[in-house]
């Protein structure tokens, strides 16, 4: 074999480039290796000591009292009803974004991920504004339908779909962008609507994106608590979510706090395991 054939060979077999750049990993600068360390148990270590002071020894009695159970089903029913209004409002709006160039589209954007950075207290404070007996809505809903939203299910709901609505949006607006907008032309040019190439050409294209959304927006409208507990209370049974009595046993009894705590803990594991290959693939 020729030397061009043999470094191509080396090359394919991951050859002198694999050991550079083994070599390179080996040779990390201590100034990066150190903090790169610290950041990474700082992030783990209160994780491990969760799992190492969690009562396993009385767990399966911690998990199977009704109120526990109570607020699991209220969590579950509550985070995918969030993410069905979601996903029904806010693919719609990525696809607005994504698509349609209009003046102040950058402003628009801004508002819609505004609730990623905003303290979850302040949307809850927000949503009583706008949405409470007296708010600048909530009091029409009042009087001409006798809908009161705080301080109900609809509230959780409500609350959890503030907070985790603009992940949805931002993972399905980058999809759509990542999408060749060419093959809804052609739909158009062949006589279809707008509306049906959305339907039948644009959605299968951006499905992945659309569920990786959707996943997202659950796993965060199932760990909301500020917004929540603002705008909805705590009512056990009504508006008592797994966060909220997380909270309110770690006050009384700690064990049964870090008992819902894994529980939460392995519902984001099991989010993150399932996003895995979307990322894989991304990547």
């Amino acid at each position: 074999m020729t030397q061009d054939g043999k470094g191509v060979t080396e090359t394919l077999g991951g050859g002198p480039r694999r050991r550079r750049v083994r070599a390179q990993v080996r040779g990390v600068p201590l100034p990066l290796l150190v903090p790169a360390l610290l950041g990474l148990a700082f992030l783990i270590v209160p994780l491990v000591a969760l799992l190492v002071r969690t009562p396993w020894g009385s767990l399966p009695e911690q998990l199977t009292s009704a109120e526990v159970w109570q607020a699991l089903r209220l969590s579950l029913v509550c985070a995918t009803l969030a993410t069905a209004v979601s996903l029904v409002i806010g693919v719609p709006l990525a696809w607005l974004l994504a698509r349609v160039d209009f003046r102040g589209r950058g402003l628009v954007r801004a508002l819609v991920t505004l609730p990623l950075v905003l303290p979850p207290v302040v949307g809850g404070v927000a949503l009583l504004m706008a949405l409470g007996r007296n708010g600048i809505v909530g009091r029409w809903l009042d009087d001409w339908f006798g809908l009161t939203l705080p301080f109900t299910t609809t509230g959780v709901v409500i609350a959890e779909a503030f907070v985790a609505m603009p992940f949805l949006v931002i993972s399905v607006e980058g999809t759509l962008r990542a999408a060749d907008p060419r093959f809804e032309e052609a739909a158009t040019t062949l006589g279809a609507s707008r509306f049906t190439a959305f339907r039948r050409v644009t959605l299968p294209l951006i499905a992945p994106g659309i569920a990786a959304g959707a996943v997202l927006a659950w796993a965060r409208a199932l760990g909301e608590f500020g917004a929540t507990i603002t705008f909805a209370g705590n009512f056990p049974g009504r508006t008592q979510t797994m966060p909220l009595a997380v909270y309110l046993a770690l006050q009384s009894d700690p064990e049964a706090a870090t008992a819902l705590s894994l529980v939460l803990l392995a519902v984001s594991v099991a989010v993150l395991a399932g996003l895995r290959d979307r990322w894989m693939t991304a990547g």
